[in-house]
């Protein structure tokens, strides 16, 4: 694998749209808490504003090998770093717009807050890694190397239900724009 994680391949595979996202418009939220990466324990049943929570498979670090030798030939599974950038850098246009933002994953927060520190991410990351949340919902994921990861996804969370569903989501480093366009035509109730 390409070791410069901020750059997508122009041959990955465009994941399609499986149907395993459908059922979670209009859902509340589970009264269940995540450790985040700057030490709080997020309640998601307590999200009233409106919140983005983008779910990825795993974010690698340059320092590491190859996390699994067909990761790239997986769709939707390249791009977790570029996606968490692009949120970096329209965050404070997110958050003009009412937004708060959260990433979410199956990694231990302290993988995660490695991720947020060597990228300078101005929100904090939710841990799933013992996919309560993801259970809760009934999230798509998929299983590599005895791990349990997330498919790439993005809630829209308004007044502690989802408002909408990003899913499947190519290419992911421009993803933070599609979400703010969204925003903009769907003014928060």
């Amino acid at each position: 694998m390409d070791k410069n994680l901020n750059e997508i391949p122009d041959d990955l595979p465009v994941p399609v749209d499986d149907g395993a996202c459908d059922h979670l418009v209009g859902l509340k939220l589970p009264d269940i808490t995540l450790v985040s990466t700057d030490g709080a324990r997020v309640d998601v049943s307590k999200l009233n504003a409106r919140t983005i929570i983008y779910a990825y498979p795993r974010t690698g670090r340059p320092d590491e090998g190859v996390f699994y030798e067909g990761w790239e030939a997986i769709p939707g599974a390249r791009g977790c770093t570029p996606q968490s950038c692009g949120f970096r850098d329209h965050y404070n246009e997110l958050k003009a717009l009412g937004a708060d933002v959260f990433g979410l994953s199956t990694q231990d927060t302290e993988f995660q807050r490695e991720v947020v520190e060597r990228l300078h991410l101005p929100f904090a990351i939710l841990s799933d890694e013992n996919l309560k949340l993801t259970n809760a919902l009934n999230l798509p994921t998929f299983d590599v190397n005895g791990l349990t990861l997330n498919k790439r996804l993005t809630l829209v969370i308004n007044a502690g239900g989802i408002e909408h569903v990003f899913y499947p989501i190519f290419p992911p480093n421009t993803h933070a724009e599609v979400v703010i366009e969204w925003i903009k035509s769907h003014p928060s109730r």
